[in-house]
Order: C-alpha cells, then sequence, then structure tokens
C-alpha cells in the first residue's frame, strides 16, 4: 500500500485522515443526508464502505438492530469476494481466519451396501486456476465487521446508527426533491418514536422482507420450491472422516446434506434435507425441532454417527427464488425519463438457497456497483444517467443467480439413481465453477461498457467481464506483482497501457498514446481530472511493457505514467510494470504484441478494449461516462 505522500504517517496508514463531513461527523443522524443506506448487511457495508471514500458526500447507515450483528446465517465467500476483499484492503486479514475450501467431497450409497454411504469422488475446488483467490468460509458477522472498519476509518468516518428502522418512505415526484423518510427508534431510551430523514437517495439494503422495497412498490417475483431443509451450525464429535472437507453427502433414501466446515478448526455447518413440502404443510415442517434435524442427519451419514456437544445456531427453512421486479424506483414505463432515487440491493430484491453459497457474495457485488455510481454523481464526476445502470446491470445477474440456484438446488435434493448419470452431480460442480466463483458476469454495451470491436487485441480481458489479474514486475524495485492487486476501491477508474515492442525511449505507438493523454485538449485525463488535484485523481492510468523490469528504464517512460502527487508532488513509482519472464502477461492475457490499452471501471469490470491509435475512441467513451471538469 501506498502512503506517507502527504507527510510522514506514524501510525496505521490504512486510518485515512477525516476530511470533509468526516471532520466533526455529527454523532447523531442529521436530518438530511446526501445517502441513506437502510441496513448493515453485506451489500450495506460495502456500500458504506466505498462511499466513505468520498468526504463531501453525507452519507449514514440505519440499522433496525441494536448493535453489531453478533452470528450471520451466510458463511461462503467466493473468489470474486476475496479479491474485492483485497480491493477494500483486508484480504489477507480475513483469509488468515477463515477456512479455506481446496477440495469437495461427494458422497453416495455404497454400491455394495445402498444402505451406507461411501465416498464417490473428491474434486479439486478449482481446477482450471479461475482465480488466484482462496474460496474461503467465516462467519458474514466478521465480513461485516471488516467493512466497517473500512467505512469508518475512511475519510467521511461512516458508522452506522443503530435502532432504527423505516416505517416510510416517498420520493418526491420533482427531480431535485429529497426522498423522505420515516424511522422509528426500535431501541434505546427513544423506542417506539419516530422522526424523519431527508435523504437525495436511499440504498435499501433491509432483507428479504424489505420495507425500502414495500414502500416503492416493487415486489419479488417467483415461487418456492416445495422443499425444506434443516441447517444448524454444531460442534460435534463424529466418526464420519470428512468432517474438515466441503462435503455433499446422498443417501439412498434419507436425504442429503451438504456439509461446510467452518473457521476455527471445530465448527461446522450442517445443511439437512427434510424433503418435500406437502400442500399447506409449510407450518408443520418449520415445526421441526433441532432433535429430529439432528437424527435426520445421523440416518444420511449411516453407517457414521454425529453426537452433537453445542448448537450455537439453527433454523429451517422452504427453498424460495424470487428476483424483484426493479431494482430501483423507476417503473418500467418511465425508463430513462427520470432518474432513479432509490435502489435495492442484496435480499432486498433477491432470495434463494444458501447451498450454492451466493447469497452474500452476490449482494456486496450489488452493494459496491450502485456505491461507486451514486458518489460519481454527487460528486460531480458522472451525469445522473449513470444511476439507471445500476437496475439494468444487477437484475440481470440476480436472474443469472437463481436460475443457477434452482438447478443446483434440485440436484441436491435429487436421489443419485433418480439422476442422469452417477457422476452428474460433481460433474455439474466442476462444470460450472466460474459461476459460483463469482466470474460469470458479463456486463451489456452501455454508456459504462464499450462494444467488443477490439476485443482480440486482449483476449484475455473480456469486455464487460470483471478485471482478471496477472502477475507483472514493478520496475522502480523489480518486486513482483500482481496487476489487478494494486487497484483499491477508492472510486476511481483505471487505465492499463499494454506497450507495443519498442524499448522506452524509443519512438512507438505507446510514446504517441501517452503524448497524447498527456497534452492533447480532447485527452481524457485532463478532460476530467478536477482543476488542483491530483494527476490519478479520478483516471489512474498504469503501463505494463513487454521487456523484463532491467530492459526499462524508469526515467525513459513517459511523464504520464510517472505523475507527481501530494503536497509536496512526488513522483509515483507504482504506475511503471514490466513482464515477469516467468508469467508473459501479454501471453496470458491474449494481448496484442502491438499493444492495447484496457479500460477498467472503479468495481474492476473491463469497461473498454482499444488500440494504442484509436484516442478518438477513448476521448468519446469517457465523454459519454464521465463529465467534464472545471
Amino acid at each position: 500500500m501506498q502512503f506517507h505522500h502527504h507527510g510522514y504517517v506514524s501510525g496505521d496508514p490504512r486510518v485515512q485522515p477525516a476530511a470533509g463531513y468526516g471532520v466533526g461527523r455529527p454523532a447523531e443522524l442529521p436530518d438530511e443526508v446526501d445517502v441513506l443506506i437502510v441496513g448493515s448487511g453485506p451489500a450495506g457495508m460495502i456500500a458504506a464502505a466505498q462511499l466513505a471514500q468520498f468526504p463531501g458526500i453525507r452519507t449514514h447507515v440505519v440499522e433496525r438492530r441494536a448493535g453489531r450483528l453478533e452470528m450471520g446465517q451466510a458463511d461462503g465467500i467466493q473468489a470474486r469476494s476475496v479479491e474485492t476483499f483485497q480491493a477494500f484492503g483486508f484480504a489477507e486479514r480475513i483469509t488468515a481466519e477463515a477456512y479455506r475450501i481446496t477440495e469437495m467431497a461427494f458422497w453416495k450409497p455404497d454400491p455394495a451396501d445402498p444402505r451406507k454411504i461411501a465416498r464417490a469422488a473428491v474434486p479439486p475446488d478449482d481446477s482450471d486456476g479461475i482465480s488466484e483467490f482462496p474460496h474461503l468460509i467465516v462467519n458474514q458477522a466478521r465480513v461485516l465487521d471488516y467493512f466497517a472498519e473500512v467505512a469508518a476509518r475512511g475519510p467521511a468516518r461512516v458508522t452506522p446508527d443503530y435502532g432504527l428502522e423505516v416505517t416510510g418512505l416517498s420520493v418526491p415526484e420533482a427531480p431535485g426533491e429529497p426522498v423522505t423518510v420515516t424511522l422509528r427508534h426500535t431501541a434505546g431510551p427513544r423506542e417506539g418514536t419516530e422522526r424523519t430523514v431527508r435523504a437525495g437517495y436511499v440504498i435499501g439494503a433491509d432483507g428479504a422482507h424489505s420495507a425500502v422495497r414495500q414502500a416503492i412498490g416493487r415486489r419479488p417475483v417467483g415461487d418456492r420450491a416445495n422443499h425444506a431443509w434443516g441447517v444448524m451450525d454444531i460442534l460435534a464429535v463424529t466418526d464420519f472422516p470428512d468432517v474438515r472437507t466441503k462435503c455433499a453427502i446422498q443417501s439412498h433414501d434419507g436425504g442429503s446434506i451438504l456439509l461446510i466446515p467452518r473457521e476455527g478448526g471445530f465448527l461446522a455447518r450442517w445443511y439437512v434435507d427434510l424433503g418435500e413440502v406437502p400442500p399447506g404443510g409449510s407450518a408443520r415442517v418449520r415445526a421441526t425441532t433441532l432433535d429430529e434435524v439432528i437424527a435426520r442427519a445421523n440416518r444420511i451419514i449411516h453407517p457414521y454417527t454425529l453426537d452433537v456437544k453445542d448448537v450455537p445456531w439453527h433454523s429451517v427453512y422452504e427453498v424460495g427464488h424470487r428476483v424483484t421486479d426493479g431494482f430501483d424506483d423507476v417503473p418500467a414505463e418511465h425508463t430513462g425519463t427520470r432518474t432513479p432515487r432509490v435502489f435495492l440491493t442484496g435480499d432486498a430484491c433477491h432470495t434463494h438457497s444458501a447451498k450454492a453459497g451466493q447469497g452474500m457474495n452476490v449482494s456486496m457485488q450489488d452493494g459496491w456497483n450502485i456505491a461507486w455510481k451514486l458518489a460519481h454523481v454527487l460528486a460531480g464526476r458522472a451525469p445522473e444517467a449513470l444511476l439507471a445502470t445500476y437496475s439494468a446491470e444487477r437484475q440481470v445477474v440476480a436472474q443469472e443467480l437463481i436460475d443457477f440456484d434452482r438447478e443446483w438446488s434440485r440436484l441436491m435434493a435429487t436421489r443419485p439413481e433418480d439422476l442422469p448419470d452417477p457422476t452428474y452431480l460433481e460433474d455439474f460442480y466442476v462444470k460450472t465453477a466460474e459461476f459460483p466463483c463469482g466470474f460469470m458476469t458479463r456486463y451489456q454495451p452501455s454508456m459504462i461498457v464499450a462494444g467488443a470491436a477490439h476485443q482480440h487485441l486482449a483476449t484475455g480481458f473480456p469486455v464487460g467481464k470483471r478485471f482478471k489479474s496477472a502477475p507483472v514486475e514493478r520496475v522502480a524495485e523489480g518486486n513482483p506483482a500482481h496487476l489487478g492487486h494494486h487497484a483499491r476501491a477508492d472510486g476511481r477508474w483505471r487505465l492499463y497501457a499494454f506497450a507495443d515492442a519498442a524499448a522506452p525511449g524509443e519512438p512507438s505507438a505507446l510514446r504517441d498514446w501517452a503524448h497524447w493523454l498527456g497534452t492533447a485538449d480532447d485527452s481524457p485525463l485532463l478532460r476530467h481530472t478536477p482543476s488542483g488535484g491530483d494527476p490519478d485523481a479520478v483516471l489512474d492510468v498504469k503501463v505494463v511493457y513487454q521487456q523484463d523490469h532491467l530492459g526499462v528504464e524508469f526515467a525513459d517512460v513517459p511523464e504520464v505514467f510517472r505523475p507527481r502527487v501530494g503536497p509536496f508532488g512526488l513522483i509515483d513509482y507504482e504506475k511503471v510494470y514490466a513482464t515477469d519472464p516467468d508469467h508473459d502477461i501479454f501471453d496470458l492475457r491474449g494481448i496484442d504484441r502491438g499493444g492495447a490499452v484496457v479500460v477498467v471501471r472503479p468495481d474492476q469490470y473491463v469497461a473498454a478494449v482499444l488500440p494504442l491509435t484509436s484516442t478518438d475512441d477513448l476521448a468519446t467513451f469517457f465523454a459519454g461516462a464521465l463529465l467534464p471538469q472545471g
């Protein structure tokens, strides 16, 4: 990480100096805010952490609970989420305390005695190297703690106001007027009393029974699968040999179990199949006792036994698959005619089973998506039209999630003998690995996603998909680095210039491009950087050369890649990279040796791939995505 550029830092560099609204931030929720986040779950807290990087924005979070979450129901952390944690600065710390999934065991009826189960296959969790980041299990409460830390340490010093729930919300018809939100105190000396807050925008991250969703007239669309599961976090003694391995267990006639080892070395989560729910039988199924769930688990894992010693949490639920009919407050017939003011995220707009481990992961991407867009609009960086892309992008992702989860839940509940072939379940798990890892999302062309006319110049960076990092060498000191890991969740766009073959100092397409970017009237770097701001305040420009670090003289690199930043005008040495000879990024990511420019959004999705010579196209793209600055 980088620090000291504003002067010597003797304490924790992760604690950024308070600025703007963060200086003298009011201790209590004020009557007027720019962004009101309702709910402090994964979607709400990642949004808070992102908006905390913008000190000019009055961001507040309200949560109906009286304090922090003690124990969360979600626990699966996919590789895309760990990649996101890296951007927010805590991937290493949360990985150290998490359980890491490296393989999954599939247990089925023993062919020699179907009354017993036997291990059938143990495929690796990521056999194709989809990501350099791991697949983790860690309590949702800890994820929220880390995001809360980032939000509280950001320049705007965002912290949740606990003990407040939404009881009413009114969106004004006149543009520019605030959204009126009625809140009721749920705890403390003012419990039961109400107050009103006026907000420029509202993010509804308040769960499956969202009051925000109800207030804007949105409704979840979908159905139940008429199948019930008991879930329990347990401390137990068992002779089941794979209790510390993620398992899918299918018995001959007793149902199925999804076993998820938890962090800490002893705790495990067991999803126990309770069978079909008959018409009108929901109440009876929900009344299933913990002892009955444990007994069912013992029948499924026969001949092994499970002796439960402690149960920190358990529940019974029916699988449901629902997507809200819109993710903002603008009716379909008014799309494009007015600006959305209220946005739905996470469980407020999509609900599904927990067995695919997607709920918290997709919710976080919802929150990040809308947060950086709101920040751009409120900071005057982008036009309000940007906000309409939230629902357009995330509703498609939610439907894809529901379709995947419906199929995975169906297969988990199907008897092995009823599947098309004996290895169908584990084959499906391996074949679809990229989706649950979080890397199948691909946004369609819009004002912030260009077309794919030049995709052949960088085939490993598909336009609309997340930027897949690769090893490089940092020229200034020769250290190995991962190109994408340096990008922080600071609200900036990234421009990665991949050089043609010429060495620095020699005539080249890269040198011409850099000269244009640093001097031309239509340069997006000059057009969209605020007057008096650091040169990289909005667009973070980096270069990757085809030579190794010894073949690049830093002094010969164009000045646009060596910006002077901070009050002392210090040179930023972490914009210039060379190729790692053992892991050539040009080969790994299919980058044309004639060079290319890859544009990446603040949420790490590739927005454009262009030739170094297409300066007009680059200028036009940013003219549509950003506003000119004075």
